[in-house]
């Protein structure tokens, strides 16, 4: 019997889910049924959190509940941050926030209750203290790679405001608020992707929320998946300018070198989220004054398009974006996290609703049966 392998899970169908899909009609990513460009310009990335872990999106009263909810969680434990101070400066940001989140997991007294780690309603809750930290975590990272201080929360700001605040020690204007929040919103979720497998698959071993995060980080680390934004970052500090656009796509290819932000595993179209970003990165472009960094944008975009017939990812115009709001290009993939919690954590709720063990077979290729001399 020949088996039928797919690399990769390739074409793979494992499960049903209610939280994503792309739309081949319209080439359009759904968040519970929602275009996501439409969720980008008319919602804020908490309500988008609501609907990702509600099913819809919240009333007025249900998003002043939530928001309440959420900017009460936003201090770091003591704890937390002293286990990112005992960390190298030379960590990856991916690391410190991956050994963050485990910290937060471990301080979590409730979860040595009997069995409480599959209550929906409980992993609800944790899922909204991540959501509300992790800025805390990513903005901290970064200011002590700065050699400064912990900026502590603000209550009276919203997530994109307090997590900017955090990082930077002001709230910027709100052109680069809201091309942040956009980000937020167009990062949160991608169906079976492969750190929200991988977070389903520990869940469905009936881990907790905080074990399954914890294994997405480490998945989302991979330059194939998260670690693109950061490629993307490289590469435009690489070709310095629009002008050597041509010349260096074209050693690139030579040198059969992987151009990271071109290309999708989905999208044979081009990705549904790419003009949204693009939009929110003109807006930054104008505001900083920085024209030459949407003129290498479109430079390479023409070339790779030209040469090979891919177009941008997300990572494409997020990149950039990032790198002119003013993040390090080491916190591209660990904003990435901040955003894809509430989508990781929806899948979490959703398979231990429905749960199976996810237990694939294999197809041995090893040595025959063999035997130890005198065995």
């Amino acid at each position: 019997m020949t088996e039928d392998i797919r690399k990769g899970l390739a074409g793979v169908v494992v499960d049903h889910t209610a939280v994503s899909k792309v739309n081949p009609e319209t080439n359009s990513l759904l968040y519970r049924g929602y275009p996501v460009q439409e969720l980008a310009a008319n919602c804020t990335f908490e309500e988008v959190a609501y609907l990702l872990w509600h099913g819809e999106l919240p009333t007025d009263a249900e998003l002043a509940e939530f928001e309440t909810l959420e900017r009460a969680h936003r201090r770091l434990d003591p704890t937390v941050k002293d286990s990112i101070d005992a960390l190298p400066l030379s960590a990856h940001p991916m690391d410190v926030v991956r050994t963050a989140v485990s910290v937060i997991g471990a301080l979590d007294e409730s979860l040595t209750t009997d069995r409480t780690w599959i209550d929906l309603d409980l992993t609800l809750e944790r899922s909204i203290r991540l959501f509300a930290q992790l800025p805390a975590i990513v903005a901290y990272t970064q200011r002590r790679l700065r050699d400064e201080r912990l900026v502590e929360p603000r209550d009276d700001l919203g997530y994109s405001a307090n997590f900017l605040h955090m990082t930077f020690g002001e709230v910027p204007e709100k052109v680069v608020v809201d091309a942040f929040d956009v980000s937020m919103i167009l990062y949160a979720e991608h169906s079976f992707n492969a750190s929200t497998f991988a977070a389903r698959v520990i869940t469905s071993t009936l881990s907790d929320v905080y074990s399954a995060v914890t294994g997405a980080i480490g998945a989302l680390k991979g330059p194939l998946h998260g670690g693109a934004n950061e490629a993307v970052q490289h590469t435009f500090d690489e070709v310095g300018s629009a002008d050597g656009a041509r010349e260096w796509l074209a050693t690139a290819l030579a040198e059969k070198r992987k151009i990271m932000g071109f290309g999708h595993r989905v999208y044979k179209n081009g990705d549904s989220r790419v003009p949204t970003m693009k939009a929110a990165l003109e807006t930054l472009v104008a505001h900083y004054d920085r024209p030459e960094v949407l003129d290498l944008y479109d430079a390479l975009e023409t070339a790779m398009v030209e040469s090979k017939g891919i177009k941008p990812n997300l990572d494409y115009p997020s990149g950039p974006a990032y790198n002119l709001m003013g993040f390090d290009t080491t916190m591209f993939t660990p904003l990435f996290i901040a955003s894809r919690v509430t989508g990781w954590t929806a899948h979490v709720r959703e398979q231990l609703a429905s749960n199976a063990l996810i237990r694939p077979l294999s197809a041995y290729n090893g040595p025959d049966e063999r035997h130890l001399p005198g065995s």
